[in-house]
């Protein structure tokens, strides 16, 4: 696989990829903005969140269990995964147990991070997407992009003609309408067809044993009714206490991802189909998935494990808005897969996440759980430095600015040389090219000093 770099490159020369993220992005922006503004108090039910995740994390064995118990109680049965292998051998074990030939699959990015579509397909059972944007990823053979728009990189005109090759009935009309009644003639009886469905969870509730499921097109029920088996896959800190606390998430939730005050299909499900029933599974497994998170609490990263997976931080992401999801590298894009991928992966292998963050803070400023997400990634630099991670020449380059920054004199005939120099270079009020500044002059000009430097103002203004 290419590096971060080598991806950005790639992402940075796509003009329609930019046009795709921001007529999404944009709009998100916008309509969160709208949704906090009318919100009563927007920023201490903040604070409650984070509390509400914290108290959590602080205490994940005792809700751990007790949502098992009940979970059990209900007629569920909870399976343990420590890792991603062993979450999708216990989902095989048990799609083969009912004879599965195809599944029905709700978005999930748990799913994704644990490789579940690589897993059903090495396993030899179809899949389905029960989600629209999840539909289009699979016809295209993609990863998702975004945690709540899966094809955000995808503009309309591509998704058409992607359709087009890929659907036995494809639309005729160029209009949105017509483009997903032509997905739901491809995917409607595959659905009601799938002998197992499997889905995420937005949450876990401990003192009923419920899952709570939260979609604008309702492709979580149809992985939860129809099927006869039905599978949750979901993060151990997905868990909350109690209804009324996971009322409180799911207003922030929506808010922060959609703009909206609540998704349109928002389900509480406990248990497989009881006497009585219409409809519903007859039964019900819980996949409860660690890989990675216990480690995460105890190496200095449990503020992370705060994360609803809103996607607001991408969303105002300078970076995220310029390259798109996919430069990343990882299962999680954005600032919170900056985070988290080097948990997963190793930092080796994504050492660069950190780096590629400009510390404005944005991504803090809108988290609905106030998750430090700057702070975090300056810990992923600072652990970089340490394990000798970084490039010798960052090394040698920082280590010598260090040595001149330590000499006062030094240090200011130099950095007096160099503004000068960079005027002569910006003589037409920008510059656009200098000198081990390639990184950021291929993509944008550099303006032309100010005529005074910051210390030759502030000596002037002390003058008597």
């Amino acid at each position: 696989m290419s590096g971060f770099k080598e991806r950005a490159d790639t992402a940075l020369a796509d003009r329609i990829l930019k046009v795709a993220v921001e007529r999404t992005a944009g709009t998100a922006e916008a309509k969160r903005a709208v949704a906090v503004d009318a919100f009563p108090d927007f920023e201490a039910a903040r604070d409650r969140a984070a509390a509400i995740k914290d108290h959590v994390v602080a205490h994940l064995g005792h809700y751990l269990e007790e949502f098992e118990a009940n979970a059990i109680a209900a007629g569920a049965q909870v399976h343990w995964a420590s890792t991603a292998d062993e979450a999708c051998r216990i989902v095989i074990d048990i799609c083969k147990a009912a004879g599965a030939k195809s599944v029905a699959r709700s978005k999930s990015m748990l799913g994704e991070e644990i490789g579940l579509p690589h897993a059903l397909a090495e396993a030899g059972i179809g899949r389905v997407e029960t989600d629209l944007a999840e539909h289009i990823i699979q016809l295209a053979d993609e990863r998702p992009s975004h945690i709540i728009w899966p094809a955000m990189h995808k503009t309309r005109e591509q998704v058409s003609a992607l359709f087009r090759a890929k659907h036995r009935s494809p639309h005729e009309e160029e209009t949105i309408a017509a483009m997903a009644e032509s997905a739901r003639r491809e995917l409607r009886t595959q659905m009601l067809g799938a002998d197992v469905g499997i889905s995420g969870a937005n949450f876990l509730i401990a003192d009923t044993g419920a899952v709570c499921t939260v979609t604008n097109e309702g492709n979580a029920e149809l992985s939860l009714v129809p099927p006869r088996v039905h599978i949750v896959t979901a993060g151990i800190e997905k868990i909350v206490p109690s209804m009324p606390h996971a009322i409180h998430m799911l207003r922030m939730l929506a808010r922060s991802a959609t703009g909206a005050a609540l998704t349109q299909y928002t389900t509480f499900y406990t248990g497989p189909k009881r006497a009585g029933d219409r409809d519903g599974p007859e039964e019900m497994h819980i996949v409860l998935v660690d890989n990675g998170r216990t480690k995460m609490r105890e190496e200095g990263l449990a503020e992370m494990l705060r994360c609803i997976r809103c996607g607001a931080c991408m969303n105002h992401c300078v970076v995220f808005r310029q390259i798109g999801g996919h430069a990343y590298g990882g299962t999680y894009p954005g600032p919170m897969g900056s985070v988290l991928t080097p948990a997963f992966d190793g930092l080796k292998q994504s050492r660069d996440l950190a780096h590629a963050c400009t510390l404005n803070g944005k991504c803090q400023e809108v988290c609905p759980v106030r998750i430090p997400l700057p702070t975090l990634l300056r810990g992923w630099r600072e652990k970089s430095w340490r394990e000798g991670l970084e490039p010798k020449t960052m090394r040698f380059g920082l280590g010598l600015w260090a040595w001149v920054a330590r000499r006062p004199a030094l240090y200011r005939l130099g950095t007096g040389m160099a503004v000068r120099a960079m005027r002569l270079l910006g003589r037409k009020g920008w510059i656009d090219k200098l000198p081990l500044a390639g990184g950021w002059t291929r993509y944008r000009d550099m303006p032309k000093p100010a005529p005074q430097t910051f210390m030759e103002q502030y000596r002037k203004e002390r003058r008597p």
